[in-house]
C-alpha cells in the first residue's frame, strides 16, 4: 500500500473517530433539536467512541493499520511494530482529520437555535480538561495519571489483539470495547482523551481554557503510549525455543 493511501486512510479514520465520538457528545449527549433530553449520557458517548474505532479499524486497518491516534502510532513504534520514518506523516494526517471533524461538528451544532460554547464550562464542546474544566473537578495530577495509565493499557490491548498468535479478525472488537471501557472510567476525570488528535480537534473550538490545558493531553497519552508499547514489545515478543543439552 502506498504511503499516500495510508495517510488518507488515517485522515479519514481520525475524522470518523472525532465525528462519531465528539459529535455524539456535542449533538446528542444532552439535548435533541427540539430541546428534549435524549439521555445517552456518559454511557452513550463511551459507546460511540468505541464504535468509531471498531468500525474504522475494520474499514481502514488493512490499509494503514487503523491508528487514528498519535499516541497509538508512537506506542506501536516503541513496541517495534511501526517504522519511525512514518511517525510524523501519520501524526499530521491524524491531527488534520480530527480538526476537520471538529469544524464539521461545530457547523452542524450552530444549526440549532441558541447554540453557544461556554469556554469556562467543563467539557465544553467535548473538550478535555482538569481542575475547573474537569467534569468531576479532578486535579491535574489525577488527570495526568489517568491519561498515562489508560493509554498504556490501550496500547497493550491493541498490540495483544493484533499479535500473530491472537485470534484472527477479532482485534477491532477488542480495541473498540477497550476504548469504550476507558471512556466509562475516565469521562468524569478528563472527559477522556488517550488521543492527542481527538483533544486537539475540539480544543481550538472550545476556547482558551481548553487550549491552555491541551499540553497535558499530548504529553500524558504519549508517555502512556511509550510505556504500553514498550512493555508489550517485551512481553509479547516471541522467545527462541529452549533446547536441552542432551
Amino acid at each position: 500500500m502506498t504511503r499516500s493511501k495510508r495517510l488518507i486512510a488515517e485522515f479519514i479514520g481520525t475524522f470518523w473517530l472525532v465525528l462519531g465520538g465528539c459529535g455524539s457528545a456535542v449533538l446528542a449527549a444532552k439535548f435533541g433539536g427540539d430541546g428534549n433530553p435524549l439521555g445517552i449520557g456518559f454511557v452513550g458517548v463511551s459507546l460511540a467512541f468505541g464504535l468509531t474505532v471498531l468500525t474504522g479499524a475494520y474499514a481502514f486497518g488493512h490499509i494503514s493499520g487503523g491508528h487514528f491516534n498519535p499516541a497509538v502510532s508512537i506506542g506501536l513504534w516503541a513496541g517495534r511494530r511501526f517504522p519511525g520514518k512514518d511517525l510524523v506523516p501519520y501524526i499530521v494526517a491524524q491531527v488534520l482529520g480530527g480538526l476537520l471533524a471538529g469544524a464539521v461538528i461545530l457547523t452542524i451544532a450552530k444549526g440549532a437555535a441558541g447554540f453557544a460554547i461556554d469556554p469556562t464550562a467543563a467539557g465544553a464542546f467535548a473538550s478535555n480538561g482538569y481542575g475547573n474544566l474537569s467534569p468531576g473537578g479532578y486535579s491535574v495530577t489525577a488527570a495526568f495519571l489517568t491519561e498515562v495509565v489508560l493509554t498504556a493499557v490501550f496500547l497493550i490491548v491493541i498490540m495483544g489483539s493484533t499479535h500473530t498468535r491472537a485470534p484472527v479478525g477479532f482485534a477491532p472488537i477488542a480495541i473498540g470495547l477497550a476504548l469504550t471501557l476507558i471512556h466509562l472510567i475516565s469521562i468524569p476525570v478528563t472527559n477522556t482523551s488517550v488521543n492527542p488528535a481527538r483533544s486537539t480537534a475540539v480544543a481550538f473550538f472550545a476556547g482558551s481554557g481548553a487550549v491552555s490545558q491541551l499540553w497535558l493531553f499530548w504529553v500524558a497519552p504519549i508517555i502512556g503510549g511509550l510505556i504500553g508499547g514498550g512493555l508489550y514489545g517485551w512481553l509479547g515478543r516471541d522467545e527462541p525455543a529452549i533446547v536441552g543439552n542432551g
